[in-house]
């Protein structure tokens, strides 16, 4: 999808638009990963929700399409990756946290969300992605 054109969203709606792109029931799950520190496709699999691994793959693929996430080579022989998010991913952070605490209010029964989650910023989680110098 590219997201620079009109004709790919339902309406000029923001949020609609945004739902166009974010809003099937896997890609802020994949997000959440990422802003908990899961980075390898295995690491993503083993999340309780149980994404299939051919809509993990094609949620990783339209992510990195969106510019949402970036992956880097991890190994060489076999090529595997590791997902990071981009600052355009990093700033999801507010919005999923904003959806964490509307559903532990709403919801029942629903796990109360680690401080440093709820206190994390976009910047913190791109910071963390930066290799040492």
């Amino acid at each position: 999808m590219n997201s620079e054109t009109d004709e790919n969203y339902r309406s000029r709606c923001p949020l609609a638009s945004a739902l166009d792109l974010l809003g099937d029931k896997w890609t802020l799950v994949i997000v959440r990963d990422m802003i908990v520190d899961k980075r390898r496709f295995g690491d993503f699999q083993s999340s309780p929700e149980g994404i299939p691994t051919n809509i993990l793959a094609s949620r990783l693929r339209r992510l990195e399409k969106l510019g949402i996430v970036e992956r880097r080579v991890y190994q060489e022989k076999p090529v595997r990756y590791e997902y990071f998010l981009t600052r355009k991913g990093a700033e999801l952070l507010p919005v999923i946290q904003q959806l964490v605490v509307w559903a532990c209010r709403h919801i029942p029964g629903r796990w109360t969300p680690a401080a440093r989650f709820l206190a994390a910023t976009p910047d913190d989680l791109l910071n963390a992605d930066r290799p040492p110098s």
